[in-house]
C-alpha cells in the first residue's frame, strides 16, 4: 500500500462546524469497507507534519469516488478546508478492520453521536445494498450537526434524533429509545461510534438482550500503521485484559470486549 494523490471533486462547508469532501478514488486498487479509514495529509507541505485519520462517509463504487464528512477543530482540519476542487490530496489507505454484516442479520441498530454518525453512514449504505433494514438513533449538540441524517434516510434507515439543545440526548432518554426500538423491531445486531457514554449504554443493553455489537473507536493516531502505539485501548480476552492498537487491530471491535473508560 502506498499514498495516492486523489483529485478533490468538492470540498465544501455544510454547517457551522462540519465540512464535506469528495475525492476521485479511481486509482485505488484495494477494496474499501465501512468502518475503515484513510490518513490524509492536510495540505501540500509538512505543516502539520502528521496526517489525520478520516473515517469513510460514503463509498461510491460505480463512479469511483469516496466521501469524507469531517469536523473542523484543529490545525490539520483547518488547513484541509483551504483545499479546493481540482487540488490533489495525499491519501493513504484504506486502513483498519471494517464492520461485519452477517448474512443472517435482517435488522440492525445504529447508535452514533457527532462525527461518529458519518462513520455509521457507510455501514447504513452497505446494509441497504444487502437488503438489511437499519434503525438509527443519532445524537448531536444541535439539529444543525445532524448532517448525515438525510443520507441515512436516503438508504432507507428509520432515523430518530436526540440533541443537547432539545434535552433529549441524556442516557436515560436514549435508553428508553433503544428499548422501544428493540420492542418494535427484530434487531439482530447493534453498531455504535462517537460517544463512550452512549457506547457503554449500548454495551449494557446488548448484553442484557443477548445481541452482538460492534464499535468503531475514535483515537488520535500518529502513524496509523501500528508502529507508534499512540492509539492503544484495552480489550477483554477471556479473563484477562490486553492492550491493542486501534489503527491496526481496530478501529472496529466487538462491543462486548472493549473497555470503555
Amino acid at each position: 500500500m502506498k499514498p495516492i494523490q486523489m483529485k478533490i471533486c468538492s470540498n465544501q462547508q455544510v454547517s457551522q462546524r462540519y465540512w464535506h469532501m469528495k475525492v476521485d478514488a479511481s486509482e485505488l486498487t484495494e477494496p474499501v469497507m465501512p468502518g475503515q479509514f484513510f490518513q490524509l495529509r492536510c495540505g501540500h507541505d509538512l505543516n502539520p507534519f502528521l496526517r489525520r485519520p478520516f473515517s469513510i462517509y460514503r463509498i461510491n463504487r460505480e463512479e469511483k469516488t469516496l466521501e469524507f464528512l469531517y469536523l473542523v477543530k484543529g490545525a490539520g482540519t483547518q488547513r484541509l478546508t483551504l483545499m479546493q476542487a481540482g487540488d490533489s490530496v495525499d491519501v493513504f489507505g484504506p486502513l483498519g478492520t471494517p464492520f461485519v454484516l452477517e448474512d443472517e442479520w435482517k435488522t440492525i441498530l445504529l447508535l452514533a453521536r457527532g462525527v461518529g454518525i458519518a462513520t455509521l453512514a457507510a455501514l447504513a449504505q452497505d446494509a441497504a445494498e444487502k437488503g438489511v433494514q437499519a434503525v438509527a438513533i443519532l445524537s448531536a449538540r444541535s439539529r444543525n450537526d445532524l448532517l448525515a441524517a438525510e443520507t441515512l434516510q436516503g438508504f432507507g434507515a428509520k432515523v430518530l434524533f436526540v440533541t443537547d439543545e432539545e434535552q433529549t440526548s441524556g442516557v436515560d432518554s436514549v435508553r428508553e429509545q433503544i428499548e422501544s426500538l428493540l420492542a418494535e423491531h427484530p434487531i439482530q445486531a447493534a453498531f455504535t461510534c462517537g460517544s463512550k457514554r452512549l457506547s457503554r449504554l449500548l454495551q449494557e443493553i446488548t448484553a442484557q438482550h443477548g445481541i452482538p455489537g460492534q464499535i468503531a473507536l475514535e483515537e488520535h493516531m500518529g502513524c496509523a500503521m501500528g508502529v507508534c502505539f499512540a492509539c492503544v485501548c484495552d480489550v477483554r480476552d477471556g479473563e484477562y485484559l490486553k492492550t491493542v492498537r486501534v489503527c491496526k487491530e481496530g478501529p472496529v471491535f466487538p462491543l462486548e470486549k472493549v473497555v470503555l473508560g
